[in-house]
């Protein structure tokens, strides 16, 4: 019970915002490309494989940045940083997770089976971005967006624009929050040499996060415009969009603790997000 325990800690099974940052967009996908309520099977799928990769996901961040946790405030309790949990044993249950969502995408069709190859490889290349290049949080978007064109795969048997456009706008998003949360780890980072784009913004941190939210905005507007949305979506988006700007307040003063919940806010940007887009589909085909 103790090693489960570990793991369990290992896969952040105790943090849940993750697993709902990237279950969020996946949902937008799957319910656009459906025209709603999308079929069981594959939401099943889908809605079990954000689990998993996200929890595949941790444990391949943590065996990489095993080097640096132990020095970092908010990560030295990690089982990796403490040598609680060996790197033996975090590959392993790195390649069981990752084992078991593909299991459940080969039950879909040959493309979707294609594409998991790409997140496949998103998902085991991401932390070792930070040690090469300030922007870990671009490819960061790039991993936890990839199921939204996996989901018009599965639904339409293809991908089309649209599906790349609510792709890109998870990239702005995905990119945005995650730069609350590398905020949080700045000093701590400059200080052991990784690279984030909170070091790469510097004192124009926050002029970029709003330009990031903007285009962000942009897009989904655009989703929505192409899609031909109804009022709904757009007044979840509206409300979304006064999310952000809470979001921005909280964390005008660049404390440790405001921007942690600025990042962690973000999950409530999500859930309103689709909330419009799930009420917006479901008025169309009534």
């Amino acid at each position: 019970m103790k090693r489960l325990k570990l793991y369990w800690q290992l896969v952040r099974g105790d943090r849940p915002i993750g697993w709902l940052l990237l279950l969020w967009p996946t949902w937008w996908g799957l319910w656009l490309a459906a025209g709603g309520v999308p079929p069981l099977w594959p939401l099943l799928v889908f809605s079990l494989g954000v689990w998993l990769t996200r929890s595949a996901g941790c444990v391949i961040n943590d065996y990489a940045d095993r080097w640096l946790d132990g020095q970092v405030e908010r990560t030295r309790n990690r089982p990796l940083a403490t040598g609680a949990v060996s790197g033996r044993e975090a590959l392993a249950v790195f390649a069981v997770l990752m084992l078991v969502a593909f299991a459940l995408v080969l039950t879909l069709n040959r493309l979707t089976v294609y594409l998991s190859f790409v997140g496949i490889v998103l998902a085991m290349t991401y932390p070792y971005l930070k040690r090469y290049t300030y922007l870990p949080q671009v490819y960061l978007g790039m991993a936890f967006g990839w199921g939204i064109p996996m989901a018009f795969a599965a639904i339409q048997g293809e991908v089309p624009p649209i599906a790349w456009v609510l792709y890109g706008a998870n990239i702005l998003w995905s990119t945005a929050y995650d730069t609350w949360y590398a905020m949080v780890d700045r000093d701590d980072d400059i200080r052991m040499g990784a690279k984030s784009t909170a070091i790469l913004f510097g004192d124009l941190d926050l002029v970029a996060q709003g330009v990031l939210y903007a285009l962000f905005f942009g897009a989904m507007a655009l989703v929505g415009r192409n899609a031909q949305l109804g009022d709904w979506y757009w007044i979840g988006l509206g409300v979304a969009l006064l999310l952000v700007a809470y979001e921005f307040v909280i964390a005008r003063h660049r404390e440790r603790g405001a921007l942690f919940r600025a990042f962690l806010h973000n999950h409530w940007v999500g859930a309103t997000i689709f909330a419009g887009l799930a009420l917006a589909l479901w008025r169309q085909a009534a």
